[in-house]
């Protein structure tokens, strides 16, 4: 079968509509065949994963919310009672969560979704006084994810969405963009989870403050260590994974970007299989955006995390699978296609 970039669009363009005429959801289509390697594209037992860790930078008060929250909504979230449950349902994808630093013991939680605890560290150093994390932790972190990535496609996934909860990420996310994509930390701080003003012109100063103290490492894996997450480079390494093995993930927000702006220095196959789901409200995502060339499927004003906007971006995908699987050629329908050159009018 012949999958080259041009006998997919061909097959695209003979469905019965006029070439385009389904705008960005033919791109999608054409991504789903080029990396599952089939024209008949079908998405197979979607899991959202949801990886939780804590930031020391937190003490700074970057964040609107105490640390304690972090492991308050990892039980929420095992228990089926957040949002990213309820859109996980409705999108027909499993949730699945993952404790790779939550500072607080998460012992004997139980609930709708599986809790496996993998925990790395409790929690990062302060990045404003430190690196964030050691180089054996970065290391682990992205073995976690490659391991999560490898059980979901041994169970049959081909496709994974990530999300996070981790009180003061946006912080670590802010960090690792700047250092990893060359824009300014100023351009790239927001309100996170609803600071005022006060409370976000003091983030701005103690990442400014951050980002003066260490610098820009020039190796990625530097990068990751001195600003990540553990819940975000285990994303990262998630993300690497699925490319690895042509899977398709489902990028969510602003903290999922920063994953990825690393997975893709890891693995450069990661921006073939990744479709990015949406355009936060978190300020500084749409640059980032911008900086990475990536278009989202949807712009709903979501700034919530935890991998809600992957997760409503699951059914555009499979309506992608669906039109380039199952819709009728002009030849199969009977029906004339338009004609490769106008008519002469003259």
């Amino acid at each position: 079968m012949d999958l080259s970039v041009e006998a997919i669009q061909q097959h695209i363009d003979q469905k019965t509509k006029p070439p385009g005429s389904l705008g960005q959801l033919e791109e999608i289509a054409a991504r789903l065949c080029r990396v599952l390697e089939t024209l008949e594209p079908k998405i197979l037992k979607p899991v959202m994963f949801v990886i939780a860790g804590d930031h020391g930078i937190a003490a700074e008060g970057v964040s609107a919310y105490p640390q304690a929250v972090t492991g308050q909504m990892v039980a929420n979230i095992v228990q089926g009672g957040a949002a990213i449950n309820a859109l996980s349902r409705a999108a027909g994808m499993e949730v699945v969560v993952v404790d790779a630093g939550v500072a607080t013991s998460l012992e004997g939680i139980t609930g709708q979704a599986p809790l496996l605890h993998r925990k790395i560290a409790k929690g990062t150093a302060n990045v404003a006084e430190a690196p964030a994390m050691k180089a054996a932790e970065v290391e682990t972190c992205l073995a976690l994810g490659s391991e999560l990535v490898r059980d979901a496609r041994s169970d049959g996934s081909n496709t994974i969405g990530l999300g996070e909860m981790g009180i003061a990420n946006t912080s670590s996310a802010s960090l690792l963009l700047s250092a990893l994509l060359g824009v300014p930390i100023e351009e790239l701080v927001g309100r996170g989870t609803g600071l005022d003003d006060e409370g976000l012109a003091r983030k701005r100063n103690v990442l400014s403050r951050a980002m003066e103290r260490h610098g820009v490492p020039d190796d990625p894996m530097e990068i990751a260590a001195t600003y990540g997450g553990l819940e975000i480079v285990t994303m990262s390494g998630a993300m690497a994974e699925a490319a690895r093995n042509r899977m398709i993930v489902l990028v969510d927000g602003f903290i999922a970007t920063a994953a990825f702006a690393l997975a893709e220095r890891i693995e450069p196959m990661t921006r073939e299989v990744a479709i990015f789901g949406h355009a936060s409200a978190e300020a500084g995502h749409t640059k980032a955006l911008e900086r990475l060339g990536v278009r989202p499927l949807l712009d709903l004003g979501l700034r919530l995390g935890e991998g809600t906007g992957a997760a409503l971006a699951l059914p555009i995908v499979r309506a992608a699978a669906s039109f380039v699987s199952e819709m009728a050629s002009f030849a199969d329908a009977g029906v004339d296609g338009a004609e490769s050159e106008p008519p002469n009018k003259a």
